[in-house]
């Protein structure tokens, strides 16, 4: 499969115990409207101190109504990228693939190549779970030390986009300590892996990116 980065990706540093998040909604024209459009990343460290858990979210600004029918693309992969010798090139991918209703998980897994010219993982998946619907109870799936979901949730990232537009055009100073959350009532596609640190390779200091590829 030939695949292409999708116009997005985040670089994180992430030690032991702390979170990194980015946010970037629509702000891709070409892929805007599908899961091939990331907003947010999240890397941080699981309930399970032993773990570490990948958010990737999707396809943002989704209202009740659309999200109903919103789906993932079977031309899309989503694959997490992790380096864990410091020199920003991925050592391990993690690859999710959707395909009849369910999400599959290759990985973690050193590529064949590096970069856009990685390739479809061809060993059996790691872990699969079926795509929860919007409004039911969210499906999970363990196996291989994994835990997996994929399907639509609320919108987490909380963004005041006129108070920022305002400081832009030089009418405001600062965010209100108590902002409006321009995201409120809007649902994303995501895909959320959780797995043992141990799994990742390195000690203390991983970099992280989020790709999106197309066939």
């Amino acid at each position: 499969m030939k695949n292409s980065n999708k116009l997005w990706s985040m670089l994180a540093l992430l030690t032991v115990g702390i979170g990194l998040v980015a946010a970037d909604h629509i702000d891709a024209p070409a892929v805007a409207g599908t899961s091939a459009d990331i907003t947010d990343y999240y890397a941080f460290q699981g309930k399970n101190t032993s773990n570490l858990v990948f958010v990737a979210n999707l396809q943002g600004l989704l209202s009740p109504g659309a999200t109903s029918s919103a789906k993932f693309d079977e031309n899309v992969m989503i694959e997490f990228n992790i380096d864990n010798t410091g020199d920003n090139v991925e050592d391990l991918v993690i690859q999710a693939i959707p395909r009849d209703g369910k999400m599959y998980f290759f990985g973690p897994v050193k590529p064949s190549a590096s970069g856009v010219s990685s390739t479809i993982i061809s060993t059996s998946p790691m872990a699969s779970v079926d795509i929860t619907a919007y409004g039911s109870t969210a499906k999970t799936a363990t196996a291989n030390g994994m835990t997996v979901f994929a399907g639509p949730r609320d919108d987490p990232f909380f963004f005041d986009f006129g108070k920022f537009t305002d400081i832009l055009g030089g009418k405001a100073t600062m965010f209100d300590a108590k902002g409006t959350d321009t995201f409120a009532g809007t649902n994303v596609m995501s895909v959320v892996i959780e797995l043992p640190k141990s799994v990742l390779g390195g000690s203390g200091t991983l970099n992280t990116w989020v790709e999106a590829k197309t066939k």
